[in-house]
């Protein structure tokens, strides 16, 4: 029973990690229809340049906003380059061949300036286990849990009761009212991309002392992190989170009992079905266009 909640407790820590880039996926697709499939990679962008200020010298605590900011302007760029002119001639294609191939560039360019190696993160806080509730668990698992949970809460809390949030609301819900009401719809777009590859720069920071940092460390985490986006509900905030909890569970203890070759199995299983039965997600709503 204890090492089952180990499990659990490491599962609900890795599925939050994908549910905070989950987010990301959420936060595009609210406002433009869009989704940036470099995502995976501006979560290794973030930890890379979080190791680098931490090499540095830099506070580990002083670092986190210095890497939200990172992301801002990373994601600002990619909507600029890559989105907004497939948006503006109306590609379906253009935004996804783009993301992929910036996610591509910046994958590339990290390579070279900080090699093909994998590094190591040092942690801010101890590695040995404390018990919580019969169980070890490790500090930075809980930093992650509570870190991920406080960085939604914070987009939610702006989203909802600052002037700048209530028109992201307005372009989500919709965008030709919104232009009309003489809402920047462009700029609400371009922010919510910095606002997405943000969130996924906090995560690689938070996810990379728990485990190995390098160049390729965001492509497996944006895949499963877009599957937690299907499963849970491109268009709920809850069904991200409990998404990203139940693919985070199925593989560790995958993993565990049955064989680490296995790990991914379970959580491709439900995507499949939710894809044949509730493409909408789990908690999604069906859009219902009017023509």
């Amino acid at each position: 029973m204890e090492i089952l909640l180990q499990l659990v407790y490491s599962g609900i820590a890795l599925g939050m990690i994908y549910a905070v880039i989950a987010f990301g996926y959420q936060l595009t697709f609210q406002t433009s229809d869009t989704l940036n499939f470099g995502q995976g990679d501006a979560l290794m962008l973030g930890a890379m340049v979080g190791l680098t200020l931490v090499n540095l010298g830099l506070n580990y605590w002083l670092m986190l906003p210095l890497v939200i900011v990172f992301g801002l302007v990373q994601g600002g760029i990619v909507e600029r380059i890559g989105v907004r002119p497939a948006i503006k001639i109306k590609s379906e294609f253009g935004w996804i061949m783009s993301t992929i191939a910036l996610g591509i560039i910046f994958k590339n360019v990290a390579e070279n300036i900080w090699g093909r190696d994998d590094l190591k993160f040092p942690s801010p806080l101890p590695e040995s286990p404390i018990k919580f509730l019969g169980a070890n668990v490790l500090p930075m698992e809980i930093l992650v849990v509570v870190g991920a949970v406080l960085m939604m809460l914070a987009v939610e809390f702006f989203n909802r009761k600052t002037i700048y949030g209530k028109a992201v609301v307005a372009t989500f819900n919709d965008r030709d009212a919104a232009k009309l009401m003489g809402i920047n719809t462009g700029l609400v777009i371009t922010f919510s991309y910095a606002l997405s590859s943000a969130t996924a720069g906090f995560a690689g920071a938070l996810i990379a002392p728990l485990t190995l940092t390098g160049a390729t460390m965001g492509s497996v985490l944006g895949l499963k992190a877009f599957a937690v986006a299907i499963i849970g509900g491109l268009t709920s905030g809850m069904g991200i989170i409990v998404g990203g909890i139940i693919l985070g569970v199925a593989e560790t203890t995958t993993g565990f009992y049955i064989s680490t070759g296995y790990k991914d199995v379970p959580g491709l299983v439900l995507l499949l079905l939710v894809l044949a039965y509730k493409p909408a997600g789990l908690f999604g709503k069906t859009a219902i266009k009017k023509v």
